[in-house]
This record gives C-alpha cells, structure tokens and sequence, in this order.
C-alpha cells in the first residue's frame, strides 16, 4: 500500500482521517472549555477569506453591518413559542453577575440576577425588539442587517468545526413591507450562498426547501444549500429563512403603510458559520490532508529553497527572493497573490510535506540546477506529480494555473455527487441503500437518495431507524407529480434524502 500523508486514511476511518487532516494541517484544537475549539492561524485564514467574500457580497446587496448584545433576555426568547422550544435545550444560561469567595476558598456564583440572561444561540429575538423601535413607517423598510458574531448551542457531541459548543458566523436579519420582498430576499440570500459554495469553495450544492420537520423554529420557510461530503453523506452548508409575520407579531414590529395603515413587518434571516471550513476539509482534502481552494488558500503558493551548503543557499534565497518579488505584484480572485518563502532551517522533504498537508495549492521548488536552466519545479496540490517549467513560463500562466485548480475541484466534487445521486421508486430499495449492514460496500451503500414523498410526520418515523433526514425538496425539475414511495399517497414534488452532519 502507497504510504500516505494522513493516517488513518480516508477509507480506513473517515471520521478519524477528518481529525488528523485538521492537526496535520495546524488549523484547530479542542480547547481547555468541552466542546469548544482554538482556531489557530491557518484554519482562521480560511475563516478570513470565506468572510472577506461573503462579506462583500452582502454589501453589494444592500445590506449593512451591525453589532448586537451577546445576552439575550429570557423572556425575549418565550415571545415566539415555536422559537423558544426549538432551542430550549441547546441554551447557556448566565444566572449570576458576579463571584465570591466560598467556604472552602474556591468562587462561588453570587449576585443573583432578577431575569436569567441566554448567551445567544441566535438573535432574531434581540435584533426584533432594536427593530421595533427603528420601523415606524414604510419609509423606514426595507431594513437590511447583517452582524458577524459567536452563538453558543450547548453541543453534547462535539466535533471541530462542524459541531461545536460556541462557533462563528453571521445571521443577516431584514424587514419588509411586503410578503413578496421578502421572499425575494429570502431567495436573493440562498442564491448568494451557493455562488458563494461553488465559485469560491469549488463545492457544488444543491439549492433546497426543507421539509416541515427539519424548518428553522419559527419560520414560515426554510431554504437550504446541501452539498455531499467524500463519505457521501450530506451538509447543510448555509440556509435562508424567511418568517414571514410571526416574530413581527410577536416583538410589535410595525409600521405604517403609504395610506396610513398599520401593518406588521415581513422579516427574514439567513446564516452561515465556521461548519463552512469543516465543509472544505471533507469535500476537498484526500489522504495526504488538506487541499485549499485557490480563491480562499491563505497563501496560494510556497517558494521552497533548496541548497546544500552556504554558497548554494546564498546563491538560491537571492533567485527566491526576485521570484517572489515578481508574484507579490501580481493578483488573483480579487486580492493580493499571497506567497510564502519558506527558508526554515529545516530538510527539505520535512518542509514539502509540511505545506502538502496544509493544501498550499502551488509548491515551487527552487535549487541550484534550477538557478542554471531559468527554470523551477511546480508541484499542485490537486496533483500528485511535479514538473519543471521554465520561470518566464511560469510566472506567465501562475493565474490560470490557480484557476485550473480551482476548476478541478469543482468538477471532482461534482462528479463524486453525480455517481453517488440514485432515484429509487420503492421503500425496499431506499431501505437497502441506507441499510448499515452495507457500509462496507460502498456501492449500495449511502449518498443521495431522490424519491417522490408526502412531507407528513409517518415519513419521518419511518426514516428514524435508517438514521437518515430528508435534507430538502429541490427548487429546480421538481414540478413532476408522483407516488410517495413511504406511504404510497399522491405527491407533487421530490425530495433528497441522505445521511447527514
């Protein structure tokens, strides 16, 4: 067997890989507090990059950054009854404001407070009161805000980035006039996600309605982006809701229409958080670690020095140096190309691995026969071979190069889904490709299952021992009517099915 960078590997043990790939990596770790995590440099870089985007995006669809307190009273959370029991058992809670000494001599909560305050698990109640106050009038709307934030959802079985007790994101929050704006928002944001997924995390998703039972508590309507990981289960990698009236109605969110009519507010609100990175990680990374998409890699590419004794070193640091002079100047994906010239003291093979398993997308390495010929070796992390090119060549199609990667992942992911996407017309053949005495046959076991259903709660029991969701009802060619193939009913629509994080 091929020796791998990664151990176990992917097929061996794909949960265990995950984790390796990230410590390998040097992207997170687990922190001293349970089920939270330490975002180191590299992984955060990633975090800055997807922000960076998304960000800018947000901007140009005129939307503006805000900033709301992190405590949200109790009782803003049991206006809206859906809402509070969706999230109920996932809260932090602050009791106390202070501490004292105890009796024996540790600190002991004290200074009982008149209301408990929940460390926010999501701020559509304590951004609906700051809305109530800021619309009177239908000139005040739409309202568009954004805010880049931490939530904390107690999580009983953590897992770095994907699930985690405290993690980081942003949740956009609007207000309209109309039913109609704002489910046009709502659509707006999930398109913008899934740009966002695949032009510049060359992830390929599936844009969706989720069912009744798997809706945002509270919303009228939830859309979703879902994507499929390498082990072929699927990730809900962003989601748009729209909430039509019900938080209007229950934080007084109104305004007075052209006539002088008073109306409550339409609102939405839409999120996407640090799973995203964890996201990367399975869709992309294979068993040597992590592989960056160009358009959100930290550094695009590493300048590895190769030399044997002082003159040669001299002689090659000067070369590296001019060449990364030369990219510095250049640009790609919008930002500055970023290029590391790694000159550690450290042996060469030691440092071609180090930055193979962080995903660097492009190592060039550069040694005294190289200096000789104008000339240096390339190797991409998509592929496994390296090749000499000359320099003027190289520095000519650096920007397609990256592009090309880019392009390669895209289309490498997209077709793992195709392979991996079955439509089944009875219950027997669904429960056979989920049946986990075929895990280890990877050809009738896991990926997307598409089927006519009925969205009723049998169909849910029904799923419950297979352990898998219905993740959403497509919003494009699913117009066909059919059986549902769970309770033999008329069924108007599809939905895909798959075991999920």
């Amino acid at each position: 067997m091929a020796k791998s960078g990664i151990t176990p590997t992917r097929e061996q043990d794909y949960p265990e890989w995950y984790q390796q790939v990230i410590k390998a990596a040097d992207m997170a770790e687990n922190s001293d507090v349970r089920g939270c995590m330490v975002i180191k440099p590299w992984g955060y870089g990633i975090w800055e990059n997807m922000q960076a985007v998304l960000d800018r995006r947000f901007k140009q669809t005129g939307h503006e950054n805000a900033y709301f307190p992190l405590f949200i009273p109790k009782h803003f959370l049991e206006k809206e009854a859906e809402h509070v029991e969706g999230f109920a058992k996932e809260c932090a809670v602050v009791t106390h404001h202070r501490l004292e000494p105890g009796p024996d001599g540790g600190l002991v909560p004290a200074g009982e407070l008149e209301e408990p305050l929940i460390v926010r698990p999501t701020s559509e109640t304590i951004i609906g009161s700051m809305f109530a106050k800021w619309i009177q009038s239908y000139r005040d709307l739409p309202l568009k805000i954004n805010q880049w934030c931490n939530v904390v959802r107690w999580e009983m079985r953590p897992r770095i980035f994907l699930r985690t007790a405290e993690f980081l994101w942003q949740e956009g929050h609007t207000a309209h006039a109309t039913k109609e704006e704002a489910l046009e928002e709502t659509r707006m944001m999930l398109d913008v996600y899934a740009e966002f997924a695949e032009e510049h995390m060359a992830l390929p998703v599936i844009r969706g309605e989720k069912t009744a039972g798997e809706r945002f508590p509270g919303a009228d309507m939830t859309l979703t982006i879902e994507a499929m990981m390498q082990d072929r289960k699927a990730l809900q990698a962003g989601t748009s809701h729209f909430l039509g009236q019900n938080f209007s109605k229950a934080q007084d969110i109104k305004f007075h229409d052209q006539d002088g009519k008073e109306s409550f507010a339409w609102t939405t609100s839409w999120g996407l958080s640090t799973r995203m990175v964890g996201a990367l990680i399975m869709a992309h990374g294979d068993d040597d670690g992590l592989i960056v998409p160009p358009r959100l890699a930290p550094k695009h590419i590493v300048i590895l020095p190769i030399y044997r004794n002082d003159e040669e070193k001299s002689k090659v640091l000067d070369y590296c140096h001019t060449l990364k002079a030369e990219l510095d100047e250049l640009e790609y994906s919008r930002r500055e190309l970023q290029v590391l010239l790694d000159d550690r003291d450290l042996r060469g093979g030691e440092k071609k691995w180090h930055h193979i398993k962080k995903g660097v997308p492009l190592r060039v390495e550069v040694g005294p026969r190289d200096i000789e010929s104008e000339s240096v070796f390339v190797g991409r992390r998509d592929q496994p071979k390296s090749s000499s090119v000359s320099r003027d060549e190289f520095l000519g199609t650096v920007l397609q190069t990256l592009d090309e990667i880019q392009q390669s992942l895209f289309e490498r992911a997209l077709k793992l889904r195709q392979d991996n996407t079955h439509s089944f017309t009875s219950f027997d053949e669904f429960k056979a490709f989920f049946t986990p005495a075929n895990q280890n046959k990877p050809e009738i076991h896991g990926g997307f299952a598409v089927c006519h259903f009925v969205d009723t709660p049998e169909v849910e029991e029904l799923l419950k021992p297979l352990k898998v969701t219905a993740r959403c009802m497509p919003l494009e060619d699913n117009d066909q009517s059919g059986t549902c193939i769970f309770t033999g009913q008329p069924a108007e629509r599809k939905a895909i099915f798959a075991k999920a994080y």
